[in-house]
């Protein structure tokens, strides 16, 4: 499906954390937290470490994560051309992360922070939702002024996750700066109660600066007060292609006055971290490679069926391997 002469490349910025998946046996442990099932929700740097130390004894796993970086990682294992702007900080955790991404053929414009690199503490329940208690750290120092027009000269695409519009600052500054070299942008909405709490600011940017919007039917219902199809025409007013995924039911995707279903396999799923993210990386690799909506769709669901099946947001070598015969 790549072609390397023509495709396009794709740059993402967001938060550079590790995520610490848990495998809860009940959901005890978000009402003691008191964290929304299925939500993003920011804590301190005391919680974090309070909600890891409850969980102790319970088997866990490390991976590099946050939204965006989840996208890009995909997008370089299909063959895409990737780069990723984020901070961390130089501790075991930021080496991790780095290390990580330059393996995978990421090109990391990284900045560093005398905080620590941001952590997530992953929440698996045992319907397989998942809920995030995340500690930004190093993550939430990033600021516009480190960032200039040139990074985003060799891009053509700029993907960008919904979790930066708690820093007004800083994700408008970075829009400007992208499409002043002309890029393309990608928003993913991250999560319901982000958008419940940055409405009126993230409408206006939608509006001026986002070309592509990536929403879940709980995103859009938040910032359309909409069911699917109608918020997916909604958010299709205010910008060149909109995505809504509803779950098994697969995705609407409409651009214009073209409107496409996309149905979704259906396999088990073991975990849904990382469905969204990995969704966006298929469907923007497809518009990198010039490819149609259907086949863009298409492509998005097929990794996030894949992605399900296994713990993290990581589609493992295995895994990948199907997706590149059935691409």
């Amino acid at each position: 499906m790549e072609n390397n002469n023509t495709q396009k490349r794709i740059v993402g910025i967001g938060s550079a954390l590790v995520d610490i998946l848990v495998q809860l046996k009940d959901d005890q442990l978000l009402d003691a937290f008191q964290l929304p099932k299925g939500s993003m929700t920011l804590v301190d740097a005391e919680l974090s470490q309070k909600m890891l130390d409850r969980t102790s004894d319970i088997d866990r796993s490390i991976e590099t994560g946050g939204s965006s970086a989840n996208t890009v990682r995909a997008i370089a294992q299909l063959g895409g051309k990737a780069g990723f702007i984020g901070k961390i900080s130089n501790d075991e955790m930021g080496h991790f992360f780095k290390d990580e991404f330059e393996k995978s053929n990421i090109t990391p414009h990284l900045f560093f922070s005398q905080i620590p690199t941001g952590k997530a503490a992953t929440l698996i329940s045992p319907d397989s939702e998942r809920t995030f208690g995340t500690y930004l750290g190093a993550a939430s120092e990033l600021s516009v002024d480190e960032l200039s027009e040139e990074l985003f000269a060799n891009y053509d695409y700029l993907h960008i996750e919904g979790y930066l519009v708690f820093n007004h600052e800083l994700i408008e500054g970075v829009l400007k700066l992208a499409k002043k070299q002309g890029l393309k942008i990608s928003l993913d909405m991250a999560s319901f109660n982000v958008v419940d709490a940055n409405l009126e600011f993230l409408t206006r940017l939608v509006d001026e600066y986002v070309d592509i919007v990536f929403a879940n039917e709980d995103e859009a219902k938040s910032y359309t007060g909409l069911e699917p199809e109608a918020a997916l025409t909604k958010i299709a007013s205010q910008c060149e292609i909109a995505i809504v995924k509803i779950g098994k039911k697969g995705s609407l995707i409409q651009a214009g006055n073209q409107f496409i279903q996309v149905e979704t396999p259906i396999v088990k799923s073991i975990d849904t971290t990382g469905a969204g993210d990995v969704y966006a990386s298929g469907f923007l690799f497809g518009l990198a490679n010039n490819k149609g909506l259907q086949e863009c769709g298409k492509l998005g669901s097929l990794l996030a069926s894949k992605v399900i099946q296994v713990l993290g947001a990581k589609i493992p070598e295995s895994k990948l391997a199907e997706i590149k015969v059935e691409m």
